[in-house]
Order: structure tokens, then sequence, then C-alpha cells
């Protein structure tokens, strides 16, 4: 890991607990190990700090997504892909998930636009599967669909009460259900038939 992301973890689980604005340099340069304007040798300013943060997390997600859905063999195959790499997101960046939603409005105007444009590939990556499960499904129901889906997951900050092994199994069964994805191989799809 290098230094730049370890302090983006660092961050993340500051803003997370304390508020973007609830933190400063001096605050991130304590928890860094180093003074706050070392931290400008990274980051140009704690506003970039929060850009990057949340820009480079949503191409994780749209990046991995795009290769979930292209290893599966099965549209029901790669929401499921979707499924488990959308947990294992939410149950590995906790913080990340409550900057997000919190800290949304203090994201920089360019980056908040980047990040809404990454979101929405994301989006239509899950719809799109959803789709050719159901193909009687509408493009903004599929839209819907999905963002019902990520709200459960997201939901872990605050519901992720069980032990993370019994979390992740869970948040699967759930999502997968709110999705009305088939998970008997014997059911056959709309698509397939």
């Amino acid at each position: 890991m290098t230094r730049r992301q370890q302090i983006l973890d660092i961050a993340a689980e500051l803003f997370a607990e304390r508020g973007f604005h609830g933190v400063s340099v001096a605050d991130l340069g304590a928890a860094c190990g180093v003074s706050g304007p070392a931290l400008y040798k990274h980051f140009p300013s704690k506003d970039a700090m929060l850009a990057d943060m949340l820009v480079s997390i949503s191409e994780e997600l749209l990046s991995e997504g795009r290769v979930r859905v292209r290893e599966s063999t099965s549209p029901v195959e790669a929401l499921e892909a979707l499924i488990d790499w959308h947990i294992e997101f939410a149950l590995g960046h906790r913080a990340l998930i409550v900057v997000q939603d919190r800290d949304w409005a203090s994201l920089p105007a360019p980056a908040r636009e980047r990040v809404r444009a990454l979101q929405r590939d994301y989006v239509d990556v899950w719809a799109s599967q959803l789709r050719r499960v159901d193909l009687s499904l509408r493009p903004e129901t599929a839209r819907a669909t999905a963002h019902i889906a990520f709200g459960l997951i997201n939901s872990t900050p605050h519901s992720g009460l069980l032990p993370d092994d019994q979390m992740r199994e869970l948040l699967r069964t759930t999502a997968l259900r709110a999705m009305g994805v088939p998970t008997d191989p014997r059911v056959s799809l709309r698509s397939e038939s």
C-alpha cells in the first residue's frame, strides 16, 4: 500500500468519525504521524483528499463490476458476482460509505460530477444484467432496483451488527431476494427460454 493510500484510509476513518469539517489538516497529520503541512506533499488540499477518496473508490467499483460481469457465464451469475463484489466493498470500506453519504456536499463540484458519472455507469452495469434476467423490466425500473440493492448493502455501517461472515450471507440473500434474482438453477429465465 502506498503512503498516499494510507493517508486516504486514515482520512476516511477520521471523516467518518467526525465529519469532513470536523477534521483539520493538523488532525490528519497527527493521525498519519506527520505534520499537517507535510500532507501537502501528497494532496494539494483537504478538499482534494476528499475528492481523490470518493472518485477513486467509484472508479474501482465500476472497474471491478465490469470485470465481474465479463467473467460471468450468465446474467444471474453476473448479478451474484456484482452483489458479492459490492458486499466485499461495503464490509471493507464502511468509513467510505459514511463519508460519501454525509459529506457529499463538501465534495468539490468537478469531483462530484465525476463521481456521479461513474455511479451512473455502475448502476447501468447492474441494470443491464437485471434486464437480461427479466426482459420485461424497463430501464428505469432496472436502475431503481439496482439502487435498492445498493441501499441495502450500503446500510452496513449502520446495520452491520453481526460478524462479517454472517453479515455477508445475510446481505447476499437479502439483496438477491430484493432484486428478484432466481437462485435455483432449475428456474428457467425468460431471457434464456
